[in-house]
């Protein structure tokens, strides 16, 4: 693949000081702790309120876990990845994405995997690939149908959907043509910046390590349509990563959102709400 784009850094660009400011999303947003309270007043009403499935296993680890929420007589499901930099957050505090969805007909799974330092990216990376082996096989039995498969993921859940799309078939428990789409959000493919970042404590990257976890250098192997969808109010490096992306998969992006207002916290809204452009073009994935 031609390595060149017009939406490729220079490595002269990369200092710590500059990279921080582009990619400290929490310093970026004050007011981010607002938006973690309410994903998390909201979605435990959705747990106790909303029909599902909870904490179904994977996998042998604690964070093998899968929450399901069935759309009933739906063969549609929406795949939820999390972000928080491959190191924090939960499944649970998402749940709140679930009921427009259902009501909407499509069933909707949050996936859990495991965290940084504990492991590497590329381990979450198999995690994924054998959470959506695991949701293929076992959804229909626990009432989620999973004949047509959109995958979303927000922040690092971003980059996990975009590794999913360039994993080898080989990897696929299942015929992975019914994937029907994916909406990365907010996402990363392009890792060269993240040895410089703060959050590297964790990540444990360095140049060759970012390298090999780059994808805009990658062909897809699922030829499923993308919704890419970014923050218009999020900083210049996030704009930039979801349309080097756009750019270099473009044969199968079907539109690119750079939703104006929007910031790396409040983007996700527009996945959930009925009448949002993001919302919208995922539905049409089905």
């Amino acid at each position: 693949m031609d390595t060149t784009s017009p939406f490729l850094l220079s490595s002269q660009s990369l200092t710590p000081a500059w990279v921080e400011r582009e990619y400290n999303n929490r310093e970026l947003v004050p007011g981010h702790p607002q938006f973690f309270a309410r994903w998390e007043r909201d979605s435990e009403f959705v747990r106790a309120t909303l029909p599902g499935r909870l904490d179904l296993a994977y996998g042998p680890d604690a964070r093998h876990r899968i929450d399901l929420f069935p759309a009933k007589d739906s063969d549609r499901l929406l795949v939820f990845i999390h972000g928080g930099y491959w190191r924090g957050l939960d499944k649970r505090m998402f749940a709140w994405l679930a009921p427009a969805w259902v009501a909407q007909g499509v069933g909707v799974a949050l996936v859990n995997y495991r965290l940084c330092p504990a492991v590497r990216i590329a381990d979450i990376v198999d995690d994924t690939l054998a959470a959506l082996n695991w949701i293929a096989a076992h959804a229909p039995s626990h009432g989620a149908g999973a004949r047509r498969i959109v995958l979303a993921g927000h922040s690092a859940g971003g980059h996990l959907v975009g590794a999913i799309f360039a994993a080898a078939r080989e990897r696929f428990a299942f015929d992975p043509d019914r994937i029907a789409g994916g909406v990365p959000i907010s996402g990363v493919f392009d890792f060269s910046p993240l040895p410089y970042f703060s959050g590297n404590a964790d990540l444990r990257l360095d140049g060759e390590s970012a390298r090999l976890l780059d994808l805009h250098d990658r062909q897809p192997t699922i030829p499923a349509p993308l919704v890419v969808a970014v923050g218009g109010s999020e900083s210049a490096e996030f704009i930039r990563q979801s349309r080097l992306i756009a750019d270099r998969w473009s044969a199968q992006v079907r539109s690119l959102h750079v939703l104006p207002d929007l910031h790396h916290f409040s983007v996700l809204d527009a996945l959930a709400e009925h009448g949002q452009p993001l919302h919208a073009a995922t539905a049409a994935l089905y």
